[in-house]
């Protein structure tokens, strides 16, 4: 008999819809019910692609003893974390604050007046890893509500006071003017939490940290700070030869559990894919490198194979797991490679490090174990024959590899994600100058807006025709931050008057009563007791961060001063935070090391303005803007009283000022070069 999550649509709670638990989805009926009956409720929050969720569900959540317990002391409610970030960051924080550490699956036990008063992350079956077993913790929390009301009361208020605390705008920053020394600052720190030897940063568990790199990059660009760019490309490196990088069917893991990038945690997330792909255009449009090309047009290929819906809209994951067991899809026994291709291609199996004994759990991650050179001279091959047998036997392996069981797609698609792959298309076009990535951004960026955009405001989730559940502030400030690099990109000015009105938008809603940063929830969203500002890059860029982006560019473009003063003053406020953690800071500090430099408009006119247009899209100018247009907009500021007519001019602006239109590029260069 499934319960009520059978009628919904995430994944993650179909998942859960065949549990004897009976839980509840998200909403007011089930904290309702718990005040009625005065019990407390279990919050348990997840993903579709959590390997460590499924373990906890197969354990705990269907066994009908304990599910018995659980129905008849407690509310039950399973959250999908990705269709309720807002629920996920409340309780995250709580949990982190009462453990001091996170992660998922994520059990809160919480008051009927949604606070919680304790919780944590797995819990296994039985007392193990100085851990109680889930039903252990089950009574004790039941008798400490039964018999220990003042200590409950007592916890919640603490923790109601902390959560409200920590959702303050508590910045005070004495920075003024942000420097060339602030920005060598803000390198020095992120490198010395570089990992010299495998790349990226810290020790495992090991993430992409994008931003990151990001920084890095355009710090070499300004500065020629050789150490910036060796530990950027080391890191994309180290993560392009290791087993997070699916050599087959391309596309990247959510993070590695080692610290040399091998054994990953084989979730594949829409979000990472569309960040690394930024973040390799970067190192592709610095270096040339044909490597960086490559994986990203083998990335998009995996994310529209894989992640598309045949709408056009990117679906959010695919699973860790096949058949119950993490990475058998993409996993390789020695039995398994010698059937595929017997004693034939020797040279291929030493190339992805493929052994008997296996490299991982008695299987193989396939990987670049050694450089083809040193495999191709070892079997008396040249390097090109070298490649030319790795693209054949890719082939073969990817089509034994379609015979397995897939791992189960999390088919719902959020609109943030979305615009993070948006822009991955917009940018991947721009600089591997390909116009059909810049075709599909803008028909992808079309399905968006007609499917997202509602009368009452955006909305974050979608599946099969029906979007749901009120947008977050990172769906608004990705999307802006598309609209306005695809307009960019192209000569599409309506994108721009459209980020401009969801930018009124988040203004209103909001807002915070600092009137700077913004909540990460709307101001008609009352199902938390308590709003957040999120200021800190997690494994997507700060939402705040993205929308001082974007009113940095629409003050600029807009000519809205107020917008423009806004940006300046939450950069400000956040430099000296962002100057000492830089790498939770990463996206500011990328915003303030381009603020260093002068932002600027660059304006193109004229019957050549595509062209002249074309040349400047070719160059790295992180700190400049790009407009396109073969007339005047009086309703979009950069635009107005410009010359239009006859021949084709190019006017560089900064915040404060338009310098003299130039007629040719290499002019327009020449005027940027001493700031640049």
């Amino acid at each position: 008999m499934p319960n009520r999550l059978i009628e919904e649509q995430s994944p993650y709670l179909q998942q859960h819809a065949h549990n004897p638990v009976d839980w509840y989805p998200w909403g007011d009926e089930p904290f309702e019910r718990a005040k009625t009956e005065h019990k407390p409720v279990i919050v348990s929050i997840g993903y579709a692609a959590c390997h460590w969720c499924h373990v906890m569900e197969r354990e705990s959540f269907e066994n009908e003893e304990v599910a018995a317990y659980m129905n008849e002391h407690f509310i039950c409610i399973k959250v999908d974390r990705e269709e309720h970030p807002d629920v996920d960051h409340l309780y995250m924080d709580a949990v982190q604050a009462i453990s001091g550490s996170g992660g998922w699956p994520l059990n809160a036990f919480v008051t009927p007046e949604r606070v919680p008063f304790y919780g944590g992350t797995y819990y296994p079956p039985r007392p193990a890893y100085s851990r109680p077993s889930w039903m252990q913790l089950l009574e004790r929390m039941n008798e400490i509500w039964q018999n220990q009301q003042d200590e409950v009361k007592g916890q919640t208020d603490q923790m109601l006071q902390y959560l409200r605390q920590t959702s303050q705008v508590s910045l005070e920053s004495k920075t003024t003017k942000i420097t060339g020394d602030t920005c060598k600052l803000m390198a020095e720190n992120l490198l010395k939490q570089a990992d010299r030897e495998w790349g990226g940063f810290g020790k495992a568990p090991k993430f992409p940290g994008t931003m990151a790199i990001t920084y890095l990059l355009e710090h070499h660009h300004y500065t020629g700070d050789k150490d910036a760019l060796q530990h950027a490309l080391h890191s994309l490196d180290c993560m392009i030869n290791g087993g997070i990088y699916d050599r087959v069917g391309g596309g990247f893991a959510r993070y590695s559990t080692d610290a040399q990038w091998l054994a990953p945690h084989f979730e594949k997330m829409l979000y990472d894919n569309a960040l690394l792909v930024f973040a390799l255009c970067d190192a592709y449009q610095l270096t040339r490198n044909e490597r960086y090309r490559q994986v990203v047009e083998e990335t998009i290929a995996f994310a529209e194979r894989e992640l598309m819906d045949e709408s056009g809209i990117y679906y959010s994951a695919l699973d860790a797991d096949s058949e119950g067991v993490e990475g058998k899809y993409y996993t390789w026994t020695w039995e398994e490679w010698k059937t595929t291709f017997g004693d034939e291609e020797d040279i291929i199996a030493a190339y992805y490090g493929v052994e008997e004994q296996g490299n991982w759990e008695h299987t193989n991650i396939l990987h670049v174990r050694r450089e083809m050179k040193e495999v191709a001279e070892q079997y008396g091959l040249s390097v090109e024959e070298g490649w030319n047998r790795l693209a054949a036997a890719k082939q073969k392996i990817f089509a034994e590899r379609e015979k397995r069981i897939r791992p189960i797609t999390d088919d719902k698609s959020l609109l943030s994600w979305n615009a993070l792959m948006n822009l991955a298309l917009t940018r991947a076009g721009v600089v591997l100058e390909k116009q059909e990535y810049l075709d599909r951004a803008e028909a992808h960026m079309q399905l968006l807006v007609e499917s997202f955009r509602k009368e009452d405001g955006l909305k974050h989730v979608w599946k099969q025709g029906k979007a749901r559940i009120g947008a977050n502030l990172d769906d608004y400030a990705y999307l802006m931050q598309a609209l306005l690099q695809l307009a960019s990109a192209g000569a599409k000015t309506d994108w721009i008057k459209l980020a401009a009105e969801l930018c009124e938008e988040v203004q209103r809603e909001y807002i915070h009563e600092s009137g700077s940063f913004f909540y990460y929830t709307s101001e008609q969203q009352k199902d938390i007791p308590v709003r957040k500002v999120d200021l800190y890059d997690g494994a997507t860029p700060s939402a705040n961060a993205v929308m001082a982006h974007n009113l940095l560019l629409l003050g600029m473009i807009m000519e809205r001063s107020e917008w423009l003063e806004q940006a300046e003053y939450m950069l400000m406020q956040t430099a000296d935070t962002a100057t000492r953690y830089t790498y939770s800071f990463a996206y500011w500090g990328m915003l303030l090391q381009r603020y260093s430099k002068e932002p600027k408009t660059i304006v193109c006119t004229g019957d050549e303005a595509e062209s002249m247009a074309q040349a400047l899209r070719s160059k790295y100018l992180p700190e400049c803007y790009l407009v396109t247009s073969q007339k005047e907009i009086s309703d979009i500021g950069v635009l107005k009283e410009k010359n239009f007519l006859g021949e084709s001019l190019i006017f560089v602006c900064t915040r404060q000022a338009c310098l003299p239109p130039v007629r040719r590029v290499e002019e327009s260069l020449q005027l940027l070069q001493p700031i640049a």
